[in-house]
């Protein structure tokens, strides 16, 4: 395996997607406000809720599409085309099964659900139930996309995701600017407008997938053992994907059973804050984790393990270098960007958070698992483990616990999960866990040591003004990089940031 072209090939995807995720976040955060400030709090909370319940359902899809990008991405790296080809037909098959599973779900249960369980004023019954349709609608959609998105990662052309983003993002503009123009219920035609630029999306990227690869071209194959294969792969992972559904929209759901739809509205926020720090990791795995699960492909093992490593602990040092500030300053930052803040937005934020760093930290081991094949265990005990988080929270709400209790719950879950994670991938892939805990684990320990305490004491004792904000973010900052470099990093590593540094210093005085 050529290290130093796939090393290139991660860095290049991984910029493509960075100007993605700057492009779509800055886009989300500003429609995010004025959507809110258009609809209400009450609307935004029942579109978000709604919406969740629909997405419940989304475990079916989740399942498999984890299991369709690990195929394609396995079988590329083989170099069997006619295969390739089934697998990629094969996993259309299935998804459009799912779309069809989902529809009968959302108009048998779902339904009866949101009549009889969910907490909405009657007067905007009907509102919801358009957003209700159009989410369903929307759902299948993605479902059977799913195979299309799942060969663009494999193929490693993250260039799509970043130019198809443009589109979608000006899209999303145009939304909220006849959101404001409309003189009809704003809620319902907030959910269709969302619908349309889904669909469109979704066209845009099958075609692309059409003219540039040869296995995404359709046609229908029914291979019944690889049919089988597929699903008996995804049914490990379906116990995997409910828990994390439910660890998501299942709270969101148990919040309006028990504090109504505005308090939908408050972790609807922190998601949008939370979405937007979540995707410098996310775009970075998703350059990285083909490598991972081609890396096992061809056995080699030493190189798996770095990736792993490089993975876990630079998604760590990433989310917390963006995280940090925002943690402190929450109260502030959200008063600036919304004006007018739902009650528990504040501390739903800061914890979810905390749940982000762990889950994207333990997102190479899933990747890992998943390479191998051999999922039955991971999936079976991980997504017990998470499974609790619901049943846990409903006890503690019952309990007189308030809306914050839920997301503890939620923290202390994913820390033992994590724990859990590190034991049982070890064996599957001849893991060192020493040496996980000493490159990983231990380095993030002593960042965050070094990190915290100043921008803290600083906190302290300045007054919230944009002077003290822009002082914490600066001291943020520079704590983060200074021990992130003397004792997150290893000294290979320090050893290459500080030749590109030379380097960067050389063409500088050059000119």
């Amino acid at each position: 395996m050529d290290i130093s072209y796939n090393n290139k090939r991660i860095a290049k995807n991984t910029l493509l997607l960075y100007f993605r995720m700057l492009f779509t976040m800055g886009v989300a955060l500003y429609t995010s406000r004025i959507v809110l400030a258009t609809l209400g709090v009450e609307d935004y909370g029942i579109y978000n809720v709604v919406g969740g319940v629909v997405a419940m359902f989304g475990f079916l899809n989740s399942a498999m599409s984890s299991v369709t990008q690990r195929y394609l991405t396995f079988e590329l790296e083989n170099g069997d085309f006619e295969r390739l080809q089934r697998i990629f037909c094969t996993s259309i098959n299935i998804h459009v099964f799912i779309a069809i599973c989902i529809f009968i779900l959302g108009e048998t249960i779902g339904l009866w659900f949101l009549y009889n369980k969910m907490v909405i004023p009657e007067s905007r019954m009907q509102a919801a139930m358009w957003v209700y349709q159009m989410s369903i609608l929307s759902t299948m959609m993605l479902v059977v996309s799913v195979p299309y998105n799942a060969a663009i990662i494999a193929h490693e052309k993250m260039s799509a995701f970043a130019y198809i983003s443009v589109f979608e993002v000006i899209s999303k503009l145009l939304i909220v600017y006849l959101l404001a123009i409309t003189v009809w219920d704003r809620l319902i035609i907030y959910a269709i407008l969302l619908f349309i630029i889904q669909l469109l999306t979704r066209i845009v990227y099958s075609n692309y997938c059409n003219h540039h690869f040869k296995e995404t071209k359709y046609r229908f194959i029914f291979d019944k053992s690889l049919f089988q294969e597929m699903l008996a792969f995804a049914g490990w992972n379906l116990c995997g994907n409910i828990a994390g559904i439910l660890s998501t929209q299942g709270l969101n759901i148990l919040l309006n059973m028990f504090f109504g739809p505005v308090i939908n509205a408050a972790r609807a926020i922190a998601v949008q804050v939370q979405n937007a720090i979540q995707m410098f990791s996310a775009n970075f795995q998703m350059a990285l984790n083909p490598q991972i699960t081609k890396s096992y492909a061809v056995n080699d093992m030493q190189y798996m393990h770095s990736l792993i490593f490089r993975s876990s602990k630079y998604t760590f040092l990433l989310l917390f270098f963006l995280s940090l500030p925002v943690m402190i300053k929450t109260p502030m930052i959200l008063h600036f960007w919304l004006k007018t803040v739902p009650d528990y937005t504040v501390s739903f934020l800061r914890l979810m958070l905390c749940v982000t760093i762990l889950d994207c930290m333990a997102n190479p081991l899933m990747i890992s698992a998943a390479a191998t094949g051999r999922v039955r265990r991971y999936q079976s005990i991980v997504g017990g483990i998470l499974l609790s988080i619901v049943p846990l929270s409903y006890l503690v709400l019952k309990s007189g616990g308030d809306p914050i209790s839920v997301f503890f719950v939620h923290l202390c879950i994913c820390i033992c999960a994590f724990v859990v994670r590190l034991f049982i991938v070890k064996p599957m892939i001849k893991l060192s866990l020493s040496n996980y805990s000493r490159e990983v684990l231990l380095r993030m320990f002593y960042v965050v040591l070094l990190s915290v305490p100043l921008p803290l004491l600083i906190n302290y004792y300045l007054s919230d003004n944009f002077g003290a904000l822009f002082l914490i973010c600066v001291v943020c900052v520079l704590m983060t990089i200074l021990s992130t470099y003397f004792v997150g990093l290893n000294s290979v590593e320090r050893e290459f940031v500080a030749c590109k540094l030379l380097q960067f210093k050389e063409k500088i005085f050059k000119y």
